[in-house]
């Protein structure tokens, strides 16, 4: 027959071997000696193995099968308590799951800090991240497969999605330095761009089917994820539009140059968080959400980045010599 050792038995082997004795273990669990003594017998009958040296020494000593046996007690009692959190949570009326879309436009510093909290905050309830751009976040939020979006422009109005806008970022004309137009060193026209080959993304969720946002070139390569289009243009291989947050650190080190394109609208680009009415958030996507309002409400305006990067950039002026 196999081996079926009981939960309480593989608690009661845990602590004597955490505490260092049965004496102490009887303390610990507020049982008899004997009954933590017969427990471990038990254990070692069912699993036709000793686990503890008694012979000739004052304190029992794990066996090599014994300190084998260990771990897997730590992994199995601790997959218990895992369990155990994760009902109470769910008594409580804590979300196992939250399903989240988030936007390439929010910046990933806050991504990383607001997900790094919610493990620590939310340790039994389990994430479905996603992340792309245009109209996927509203997309995945209307058909059910993500509890909230952050981030988007609202590209459909629809009464059955709440949207509210917390925070926002922004897009910026860039293109490698070996490019030609980064070359130009003035304002760039139209007519400067119109034969440059621009790098655009295209939406998977077809919401913003027959619609082009600043495309502003004749020639077009069209990619389907930003991350693509981020390595072509730092490639050389063509210009495009990247969210600001993304490029702060190649703006910095100058593998990507900022292009003075008046043509090229560069607002700033509302992020809403998004929710279908009819499924409201539970305590894990709700603090979610607020947590992300209050990281996106230090996000720099346009203005202040440009600024940002300037000053950063500035050689240090070097000290006199004395």
């Amino acid at each position: 027959m196999l081996p079926n050792p009981t939960l309480d038995q593989l608690q009661v082997f845990l602590t004597v071997a955490e505490t260092g004795s049965f004496s102490a273990a009887s303390r610990a669990l507020n049982r008899a000696q004997s009954v933590v003594s017969y427990t471990i017998a038990n254990l070692e009958a069912q699993l036709e193995v000793p686990l503890f040296e008694r012979s000739g020494a004052r304190q029992p000593k794990l066996t090599e099968a014994g300190k084998a046996m260990l771990e897997d007690a730590r992994r199995i009692l601790g997959d218990l308590q895992v369990m155990r959190a994760r009902v109470k949570s769910l008594k409580e009326g804590l979300e196992a799951e939250v399903s989240v879309a988030i936007s390439v436009m929010v910046p990933s510093k806050a991504v990383v800090d607001v997900l790094h909290e919610f493990r620590e905050m939310f340790p039994s309830v389990s994430l479905n991240l996603n992340v792309g751009e245009l109209g996927m976040v509203m997309d995945l939020v209307m058909s059910g497969k993500a509890t909230i979006g952050i981030g988007g422009a609202v590209l459909k109005q629809d009464d059955s999605v709440v949207t509210e806008r917390i925070g926002h970022s922004f897009m910026m004309p860039v293109a490698a330095p070996n490019h030609p137009l980064a070359g130009l060193d003035r304002s760039l026209t139209l007519g400067d761009v119109r034969d440059e080959v621009q790098l655009v993304v295209t939406d998977a969720s077809g919401l913003t089917k027959g619609r082009d946002f600043n495309v502003l070139s004749y020639k077009t390569w069209r990619v389907s994820d930003i991350t693509t289009k981020h390595q072509l243009i730092k490639a050389g291989l063509g210009w495009g539009g990247l969210p600001a947050s993304l490029i702060h650190d190649d703006l910095l080190s100058g593998a990507l140059v900022h292009l003075d394109l008046d043509a090229y609208e560069q607002g700033e680009y509302p992020i809403y968080s998004m929710r279908q009415l009819a499924n409201p958030p539970g305590p894990a996507a709700t603090w979610m959400i607020d947590a992300f309002r209050t990281r996106l409400t230090y996000c720099p305006s346009q203005a202040d980045f440009h600024a940002q990067i300037a000053e950063l950039r500035e050689p240090a002026i070097p000290l006199a010599a004395e």
